[in-house]
């Protein structure tokens, strides 16, 4: 289930991608036994950044968009991991509801909602498309970006089941990441809702996926003999921040200077000529909102009122009371002479594809989710037919297996930290 695919990167390989491709076996059968203690999310999407000397995903998304981004090459797949994940939801399902984000402006997100519809479809299930926004008076009909449309309804609750007029789902299929907290009517429902509503941004902290992340890779570089640092960003937290009033500013610029001494260390450990960077993000939320890069401590003091606004707000208009302090990874791929990052998809246990996040006004030590970005979908290697030029010696290994292998990784850790933050969990203890 991990396709042979292209990827930007043309140069030798790595030592890092050597060495995961050589453990393959062993590497798939840590997963398998992985699998069988964890249940995956439903669905996820991880951004990597590839520095060359390093690999590491920079965040986890547990409500992924832009499946329509993915190479149609890739629906097989897509409707093959979806019916494996279906029925651990809901082994007899017939009907799901899915629920998206409230924007219809971003004709684009829903071309990804109305390709969730299709792979679910295909995997043999009904499927509506219920709406959260508050007064929808009835369907509403929504072009998209290919010609076709999509029409979303108002949900309606009776007693503990939400559903539309006519249409009871078995389960709750939710493209809604909750930034705005988790309204009253999913609340206390009897029905399966994926991802669970604790995997939303109101309750869900990106420190606590990435100190989940640290206890992964640790056991996975143990496993196949690497330091952990080739593929785990360091990172730090602050609490207690406010942008607008400049407090937390001393808690902020210690720990970036802390955080840029460790990655100095592991730098001249491994020979990199590179200078060390910081992100300093938001805690909880995305869509590349409330981003900073540092490269000196000096620069999280006295931010001007520009920053301070970028900085003190996200999705939803959240206030930023704590943020992560994440180490920055270079990305060295390119697209077109265009900086890129690879994001990895996933449905179930399964990689299902990906695409480079391309962004022709960013560097290489930025954020590339930002308004200019782009999207480039990766495709199946050319297959080989002809012996001349398919010889064993010339075969090109297949790169994005490494990328697969990281993205399994931090879903892993998705998988570790929903069962830490699970309420009905701290019921049970």
């Amino acid at each position: 289930m991990v396709p042979h695919l292209t990827t930007a990167l043309t140069g030798p390989l790595q030592d890092l991608e050597k060495h995961i491709l050589n453990s393959m076996p062993q590497i798939e059968h840590w997963f398998r036994s992985q699998w069988q203690e964890h249940a995956a999310p439903f669905y996820t999407s991880v951004d990597l950044r590839n520095a060359g000397f390093k690999l590491a995903p920079v965040d986890t998304n547990l409500f992924p968009g832009g499946f329509n981004n993915l190479n149609p090459d890739f629906m097989p797949l897509c409707v093959q991991a979806t019916m494996s994940a279906v029925e651990k939801v809901c082994p007899e399902a017939q009907r799901f509801l899915l629920v998206p984000e409230n924007h219809t402006r971003n004709s684009f997100y829903l071309q990804n909602v109305a390709t969730l519809q299709y792979i679910l479809r295909h995997a043999g299930l009904d499927v509506l498309i219920g709406s959260l926004i508050p007064d929808l008076p009835g369907p509403l009909e929504l072009p998209l970006p290919n010609g076709g449309t999509i029409t979303i309804e108002p949900v309606k609750r009776e007693g503990n089941r939400l559903g539309l007029n006519g249409f009871d789902p078995c389960a709750i299929l939710l493209n809604n990441d909750l930034s705005g907290g988790v309204p009253e009517i999913l609340q206390n429902l009897e029905q399966m809702i994926v991802p669970p509503l604790h995997a939303g941004w109101a309750t869900r902290k990106k420190s606590q996926h990435f100190a989940c992340y640290k206890e992964i890779a640790n056991e996975f570089a143990d496993l196949i003999g690497i330091d952990a640092w080739l593929i785990d960003p360091l990172f730090a937290q602050c609490g207690e921040i406010n942008f607008q009033e400049r407090q937390g500013e001393d808690c902020l610029a210690s720990n970036v200077d802390a955080l840029l001494q460790k990655i100095g260390s592991k730098y001249r450990e491994y020979g990199i000529k590179e200078e060390p960077f910081v992100i300093v993000k938001a805690d909880s939320g995305t869509y590349g909102m409330g981003i900073m890069t540092v490269k000196d401590a000096a620069e999280v003091r006295g931010l001007n009122r520009k920053q301070r606004n970028k900085m003190s707000v996200v999705k939803e208009g959240l206030e930023v009371s704590n943020v992560i302090l994440q180490e920055g990874v270079y990305t060295f791929e390119s697209i077109n002479e265009a900086v890129a990052e690879p994001v990895i998809y996933m449905v179930d246990h399964f990689v299902v594809g990906g695409f480079y996040r391309v962004h022709t006004g960013r560097g290489v030590n930025e954020n590339l989710n930002a308004p200019g970005m782009h999207f480039v979908p990766l495709a199946f290697e050319t297959s080989c037919s002809l012996p001349d030029t398919c010889a064993a010696p010339d075969t090109p290994p297949n790169r994005f297996y490494t990328y697969g292998v990281v993205g399994r990784l931090a879903m892993l850790a998705a998988s570790l930290e929903l069962e830490k933050s699970d309420p009905e969990r701290e019921k049970l203890a």
